[in-house]
C-alpha cells in the first residue's frame, strides 16, 4: 500500500454499469467454478473415495473415512479466510481472488490425477487429504473476495441482489457437479466409474486456471476498497488495528463474527446433508439407484438459481435479517417431514422432500452475501466477513454428513438427523435475534445528533 497519499483522498469515480455488470459476472463466474471443483469431492466421496482410498472390511467404516477426508477441507477454511481476509482488506479483494482460484484448479486436477491406495498405498490417502486441505484453504479465501467484488460494485439498493449473484454459484456448481458424474457414468458404465470415470469431473478443475488469468488481467479492484486503501494510508503508521483487520476484529467484533457464524450454521450443514449425506444414505441404506438420487439433487439444485437472487431482491426492499428469518424457521419447522419423506424410499418423496428444504436454504442464502458484508466496515469486511461465514462452514457443513452417519448409526432412525438440524436451526434463530436487536441500536445511534465513528459496521436492516 502506497503510504505517500495526500490528505484529502480525491473521490473514486462511479463505475459505469457495463462495468459493474462485468464484474458482477466475473465474481459469479469465479465462486461457479470455484464451488463446482469443492462439490466434486463431496460426490465422489459418497460414492467412491472411501473404497478407492480408505480400503476397509467395513462398508460404513470407508464412508466415514471419506467423509472424515471432506470435512478436513472445512477445517482449513477458516485459515483460508484469515489469510485472504488480512491480504485483502490491506492489499485489495482481486488478488485473493485469482490466488484462491489458482490454488482450487491446482488441487483439484492434482486429485483428479492422484494414485489410489492399492497403487502407492499409504500414500494415497495421505496426499488425498494435503490436497483436500487446499481446496479448503482456496474455498476459504475465494468467498470473501468474490462477494465483495459484486457487493462493492453494486449499484445503491442492489447490494442483495448483486451479492446473490455470488451465492448463485453453490447451485451452479452442484447442477455442473452432478451433471459431470451423471454424464461420466453413462459414458463409462459402472464398472468404469468405480475404476476410473470418477476422475473426469475432477479435471475440469483445469479451467479455473483460466479464470484466475482472466480475472487478473482485465477485472479492476474494487471502489469501495479504493476508497478505503487511500483513507487509510494517511493514518497507516499512527493505527496498529488499521494495519491489521485480524486484530480489530478478535478484540471488537469477535461477537459479530461469531452470531453471524451462528445465524448460518444451520443452512450449511442442511445444505450439506442434502447433497452429500442424503446421496449415501439412499443410495447404501435405502437402496435407490445412484442416477435416480443425483438426477433429483440437480433438478432441485436448478430451482435455487430462480429462488437466490429472489429472496436477495426481497431483501434489498424489506431487510436482510426479515427474509433471513424465514428460511431458519422453515428449515425448523420443515426437518421432521423432510427425512419422513425421504424415508419412503420414494423417488418422488425424496424429491419433494429436498425441494422444500432446499426452497428454505435458498431463502436463507440470497441476502447472505449482503447481510455479512454489511455487519462490518470497509477496511475489515474481507477478514470479518470470511471468518463469520467459515465458522458456520466448520461447524456446519463439514462436520454434517460425517455426523449424519454416526447419527444413523447410532440411533437407527432418521429422526435424529432431523433433531440435529433442529437444533442447529434454534441457535440461528437465537444469532439473528441479537444481531437485529444490535441493527435496531445502531439505527437509533445513528439517528441521534452524535456521529457513529466510521468503524462502526452498518446496520443490516
Amino acid at each position: 500500500m502506497d503510504t505517500a497519499s495526500p490528505a484529502t483522498p480525491s473521490p473514486t469515480p462511479a463505475p459505469t454499469a457495463r462495468h459493474r455488470r462485468k464484474v458482477a459476472t466475473a465474481a459469479a463466474l469465479a465462486s461457479a467454478v470455484e464451488w463446482y471443483d469443492y462439490f466434486v469431492f463431496g460426490i465422489a466421496a459418497a460414492l467412491v473415495l472411501g473404497h478407492a482410498f480408505f480400503p476397509s472390511g467395513s462398508q460404513v467404516a470407508g464412508v466415514l473415512a471419506a467423509f472424515a477426508t471432506f470435512a478436513v477441507g472445512f477445517l482449513a477454511r477458516p485459515i483460508g479466510g484469515v489469510i485472504a481476509g488480512q491480504l485483502g482488506d490491506k492489499r485489495g479483494r482481486k488478488p485473493m481472488l485469482v490466488l484462491a482460484l489458482t490454488l482450487m484448479g491446482l488441487a483439484t486436477t492434482g486429485i483428479g490425477l492422484l494414485p489410489t491406495y492399492e497403487t502407492i498405498g499409504i500414500a494415497a490417502p495421505i496426499l488425498l487429504v494435503l490436497l483436500r486441505i487446499i481446496q479448503g484453504i482456496a474455498v476459504g479465501a475465494q468467498w470473501g473476495g468474490a462477494m465483495l467484488m459484486a457487493t462493492e460494485y453494486a449499484p445503491e439498493g442492489k447490494r442483495g441482489l448483486y451479492g446473490s449473484l455470488v451465492q448463485l454459484g453453490v447451485p451452479i456448481g452442484v447442477v455442473t457437479a452432478n451433471t459431470v458424474f451423471l454424464v461420466a457414468g453413462a459414458v463409462v458404465g459402472d464398472a468404469g466409474f468405480a475404476s476410473w470415470g470418477w476422475r473426469l469431473p475432477f479435471f475440469v478443475g483445469i479451467l479455473v486456471l483460466v479464470l484466475a488469468w482472466y480475472i487478473h488481467t482485465r477485472v479492476e479492484e474494487t471502489p469501495e476498497f479504493r476508497a478505503a486503501e487511500r483513507q487509510l494510508a494517511t493514518a497507516e503508521k499512527q493505527a496498529d488495528a488499521q494495519r491489521s483487520p485480524l486484530r480489530s476484529i478478535l478484540r471488537h467484533h469477535l461477537g459479530t463474527v461469531l452470531l453471524a457464524g451462528g445465524s448460518f450454521t444451520v443452512n450449511t450443514a442442511t445444505f450439506y446433508i442434502l447433497i452429500t449425506g442424503v446421496l449415501d444414505y439412499a443410495t447404501r441404506e435405502l437402496a435407490m439407484q445412484r442416477t435416480a438420487v443425483l438426477t433429483v439433487s440437480l433438478l432441485v439444485s436448478l430451482t435455487q438459481l430462480a429462488l437466490i437472487p429472489a429472496s436477495a431482491a426481497l431483501s434489498d426492499r424489506i431487510g436482510r435479517l426479515r427474509v433471513y428469518t424465514l428460511g431458519a424457521i422453515g428449515l425448523l419447522v420443515w426437518a421432521i417431514p423432510m427425512f419422513l419423506l425421504i424415508d419412503t424410499a420414494s423417488l418422488a418423496w425424496l424429491a419433494v422432500g429436498t425441494f422444500v428444504a432446499s426452497c428454505f436454504l435458498s431463502i436463507m442464502y440470497g441476502p447472505q452475501a449482503a447481510l455479512f458484508a454489511e455487519l462490518f466496515s470497509a477496511e475489515m469486511r474481507y477478514t470479518g466477513a470470511s471468518l463469520g461465514y467459515q465458522i458456520s462452514a466448520v461447524l456446519g457443513g463439514g462436520l454434517a454428513p460425517f455426523l449424519m452417519v454416526l447419527l444413523l448409526e447410532a440411533s437407527g432412525t432418521s429422526m435424529a438427523v432431523s433433531g440435529y438440524i433442529m437444533v442447529l436451526a434454534v441457535i440461528a434463530l437465537g444469532s439473528i435475534a441479537v444481531l437485529a436487536k444490535r441493527a435496531r441500536r445502531a439505527a437509533a445511534e445513528a439517528a441521534a445528533p452524535a456521529a457513529v465513528p466510521a468503524t462502526q459496521p452498518r446496520p443490516a436492516e
